[in-house]
């Protein structure tokens, strides 16, 4: 019995040549943590995050230097980038034009609906899509005055900006609505799923260092993918963005729903082990980074589950 409910119904919509939605594969996307005005650094961390398997990079705008850098980025990168845009509308204008796959958009820092009829207008003309960011800690005065910043404001703040895009004949669109805690988060999606068609950008924001990270975000992300409610998403870490990739595709493939890479198992030893197999194991697991094939690999310490799990990989040592 598969743990996956069937996906939602999506519309489907394009960020560069990545379809999202429920007929596409659910995408894994990470964001750079450079200057993006560094175009050397940031190229660099982008073609590492695509080596790792990155299909959609977003990078930080926060001024015109950096909006004018993406077209010099895009020259040197295959995968699609996304532009992040706060308080100033003019740094979407400029991102589209310097030849931004896609914008994302926190609408309760944008300001007046003129300036987000111009940024639809600029996306429609550059054909890019765009993404509804909400976040718990930055909704609009208004909501969260009623409302506090709730699973239930979350979603009144993204009907609300669909509706205002929607209205201004924009429909490719896709929403994403993130706490920094799983239950938030969770609820948030749970409540918008039944409401819109939109695509969901699913992730839980400011997770926190590797373990918290990893854990809120296995936990989180992999609920709603289990509940057939997601269709791109990101791992957010205190980390090297690389990171956020991989425990992506490891969240997936413990799903079932998509594998990169080789799958490497190994047991956290007893005392029955007589080999270093914490040594083995690191080694192993360095080695296969670079791989792509598909393959199963079991390290394992001693005869009790090792001959076992060994017979099940494609490849397997069990010590003695």
């Amino acid at each position: 019995m598969s743990l996956v409910k069937k996906r939602r119904k999506t519309r489907q919509i394009s960020v560069g040549n990545v379809k999202i939605g429920s007929k596409s594969p659910v995408s894994v996307q990470s964001m750079t943590n450079t200057r993006t005005q560094d175009v050397q650094a940031t190229v660099k961390q982008i073609l590492a995050l695509e080596k790792a398997g990155c299909e959609i990079i977003r990078v930080a705008v926060p001024d015109m230097e950096a909006a004018l850098a993406i077209e010099k980025i895009k020259q040197d990168i295959t995968i699609p980038i996304i532009a992040d845009i706060h308080f100033d509308y003019r740094l979407a204008l400029a991102s589209a034009k310097a030849g931004v796959d896609a914008l994302r958009i926190n609408p309760g820092n944008i300001g007046e609906k003129k300036k987000i009829k111009a940024v639809v207008d600029c996306a429609k003309e550059h054909k890019i899509s765009i993404r509804v960011g909400v976040n718990a800690g930055s909704l609009e005065k208004n909501i969260e005055k009623r409302l506090g910043t709730t699973a239930e404001a979350m979603v009144e703040s993204a009907l609300t900006n669909i509706k205002i895009l929607e209205d201004l004949d924009f429909h490719d669109i896709k929403v994403s609505l993130k706490a920094s805690d799983v239950e938030r988060t969770v609820k948030a999606y749970r409540l918008l799923a039944s409401k819109t068609d939109v695509p969901f950008h699913i992730g839980v924001t400011e997770a926190g260092g590797l373990y918290a990270g990893i854990t809120k975000s296995a936990i989180g992300i992999g609920m709603l993918l289990a509940e057939g409610l997601g269709d791109t998403m990101r791992v957010s870490l205190t980390r090297d963005p690389v990171e956020e990739i991989r425990t992506g595709y490891e969240i997936l493939r413990a799903l079932g729903i998509r594998s990169r890479g080789p799958e490497l198992i190994s047991c956290p030893t007893c005392g029955r082990c007589k080999i270093d197999l914490f040594k083995i194991a690191r080694d192993t697991e360095k080695a296969l980074l670079d791989h792509s094939s598909k393959i199963k690999v079991a390290i394992m310490g001693c005869a009790v589950n090792g001959p076992g799990e060994a017979k099940e990989a494609d490849i397997g040592i069990a010590g003695g």
